[in-house]
This record gives C-alpha cells, sequence and structure tokens, in this order.
C-alpha cells in the first residue's frame, strides 16, 4: 500500500471517530436541555375574562409599598400579564413572585422579562386559570382585574388565604368588601385590604 493511500485511510478513520464522538456529546447536551424545560404552554380553554392593560410602574411601586412587601415575601399576581409587578417585587424587595395568567403569548413575554431583569431564580409564570389556581402559599396578592372579576375571587381569597395577607388592587375595588385604604396616585386607585381572621356574613 502506498503512504499516501495509507495516509488517506488513517484521516477517514479518525473522521469517523471524532463525528461519533461529535454526536454522542450533542445528544448528551439535548438530553440534558429536556430535563430543565418549562412545562409546554398551550391554548387557553376560554377566553380571558380581562382585557391586558399593562399598570403603570409608578403604581406597581405603590401597590407594593402598601402591602409593605419585603424579602419574606411571595407575591401572587392574579392575571399578571407581562409579569411587571412580580418581577418588580423581586428586584426591589428581594420577594419571591408567582404570575398566573391564561395567555400562553403572556405567560412567554413573562418569562422571558424574567430573564432579562435577573430574576428567573425567583419569579415564576404559570399558564391556568386564576379561578382554579392554588394561591394559599400567597404572603401578598395583587390585582388588577374587573369589578365583577374581583368579587367573584372574593370568596376564593377569603378561603385560601391566612388571614392578615394584603391584597392590593389597582383602580377596582371589592364591592361590600371596604377597603382598610385608598390611595389615589395621578389618575390612578390603589385598594388595599386584609385578609380578616372572620369573614363578615353580608360577604
Amino acid at each position: 500500500m502506498s503512504s499516501l493511500r495509507f495516509l488517506s485511510l488513517a484521516l477517514l478513520g479518525l473522521g469517523l471517530l471524532l463525528g461519533s464522538s461529535l454526536q454522542a456529546g450533542h445528544a448528551q447536551q439535548t438530553d440534558t436541555t429536556e430535563d430543565t424545560a418549562l412545562p409546554e404552554l398551550t391554548p387557553p380553554e376560554r377566553e380571558s375574562d380581562v382585557p391586558y392593560v399593562p399598570t403603570p410602574e409608578p403604581v406597581v411601586d405603590r401597590m407594593l409599598a402598601l402591602a409593605t412587601v419585603d424579602e419574606t415575601d411571595v407575591v401572587y399576581d392574579l392575571g399578571s400579564g407581562d409579569g411587571r409587578i412580580v418581577i418588580r417585587a423581586a428586584r426591589k424587595h428581594g420577594a419571591r413572585g408567582v404570575g398566573i395568567e391564561i395567555d400562553p403569548d403572556l405567560v412567554e413575554k413573562a418569562r422571558k422579562n424574567a430573564e432579562e431583569a435577573g430574576v428567573a431564580n425567583l419569579v415564576e409564570f404559570r399558564q391556568g386559570d386564576l379561578f382554579t389556581a392554588d394561591i394559599s402559599e400567597a404572603t401578598v396578592v395583587t390585582l388588577y382585574l374587573l369589578p365583577s372579576v374581583n368579587q367573584k375571587l372574593r370568596p376564593i381569597l377569603f378561603e385560601q388565604l391566612s388571614p392578615g395577607t394584603p391584597v392590593v388592587s389597582h383602580d377596582f375595588d371589592m364591592g361590600r368588601w371596604a377597603p382598610d385604604r385608598t390611595v389615589d396616585l395621578e389618575g390612578d386607585t390603589i385598594y388595599l385590604w386584609s385578609i380578616p381572621e372572620e369573614v363578615p356574613e353580608d360577604l
């Protein structure tokens, strides 16, 4: 066999060996990615009860301040949109946060916003129906919904949240449940309640 033919065969064998190694490494990397993937987002079973309108950041800051959020809190935002409330709670106060949002596109956007803000380790965004979600872990709940939705949520808040848990709503009240505080902020209204030890019979 000529030296040139021997060299060609040797190079071919080396190429096959390297190709097999690269494929094995790629397969291993793919498996690792799948293990850490977020739950798949799916089309919602029903339409949202509320149109998406983001809360202005000054209002977000005042809502969190009224609820005296700190690093010990778990903030749940019901109808979390682009995630700005729980992301702000994490960035400014070190709190953990969970957003519940029915729209998969908004959930995806919120997750990207959390990554860009550097707080993906503190916040979580779940696609789901806020009327069936488990919110019992919450130490603070924030809302920017409609009056009818707030009132439909009211018994769920009473049932799942511990007494003393702050509930803060942008612009819309809770009907017969009178707020502990109402703040006007340049055209926006913020309402604050605290879950009572015993729910009044007229609620």
